[in-house]
Order: C-alpha cells, then structure tokens, then sequence
C-alpha cells in the first residue's frame, strides 16, 4: 500500500462514515505484533490509546544507507488504521529520506487533520515523532 493508493482510494469514499471504517479496514491488514515486541520500549508516549512501534534497520542498496522496516500495534481499532497509514508513508524506506517527508502534506490530502479528534491527531504526531526519531538513529 502506497500513500498515493490510499489518496485514491480516499477520493471514491463519500463521506467521512465510510472513511472511519477504511482506516479500521486497513488496521486489520497489519500483521499481528509478537508479543516480545509489546515492550515499554516500544510502547509510544503521548497517545491515548496503548501503541507500540518496533522498527528494525536493515542495510540499504546502492549507499541510500539504512531502510527502516516497522511493525506496530494499538488496542484501538482506529489506531491501528492510522498506524497502516503511517506504514504506507514510511515502511522500508531509507532513514533519510524519512526524514525528509512531510507527513503534514500526506495528512491533509487524506483529510486526516480537520477530522480526527485532538488526542487522536496527538497521537498520530507521536508516533510520526517516534518513526522519525528511529530515523535519525538509524542515520547516526
């Protein structure tokens, strides 16, 4: 799944009703996190909902250093969604270049910011802080 797939996918949905029940889709299409991974390391701070993020960095092609590659879970069932959008932004790319994308910009076409309430849209910016501190100590 790509960022841009979901934009499309997006557009064909009319009403925010059937895009709540998208997002809960595409959390039903994350593997399931192992247990050994449902840490407090792991667990992300600064959501309402418990989250765990694991990202593991694994040698890049052609000297575009580290890709990241992330599994992640929530016991809310439109956190999980989220966490598929998030996986469709950044999963195995390289640490850099997740550093470098703007999350906000896919957010809005998504229509994520006027709709989520503020502790979802919180949360979300944890786990975008999260992802992008995991970059950064992939490229270090």
């Amino acid at each position: 799944m790509t960022i841009a797939r979901l934009q499309s996918d997006f557009e064909l949905l009319d009403d925010w009703e059937d895009r709540y029940r998208y997002i809960i889709e595409l959390g039903r299409t994350l593997p399931p996190l192992p247990d050994a991974l449902r840490t407090e390391a792991t667990k992300v701070r600064g959501c309402a909902s418990q989250v765990w993020l694991w990202s593991e960095a694994r040698p890049g092609e052609n000297g575009t250093g580290p890709v990241l590659h992330f599994q992640g879970d929530s016991d809310a069932h439109i956190v999980r969604g989220l966490i598929a959008i998030l996986f469709a932004l950044y999963q195995d790319k390289p640490a850099r270049e997740i550093l470098a994308i703007e999350p906000e910009a896919a957010f809005q076409a998504l229509g994520l910011k006027e709709h989520l309430t503020p502790q979802r849209s919180n949360g979300l910016a944890s786990m975008v802080a999260r992802i992008q501190s995991d970059a950064r100590a992939a490229v270090a």
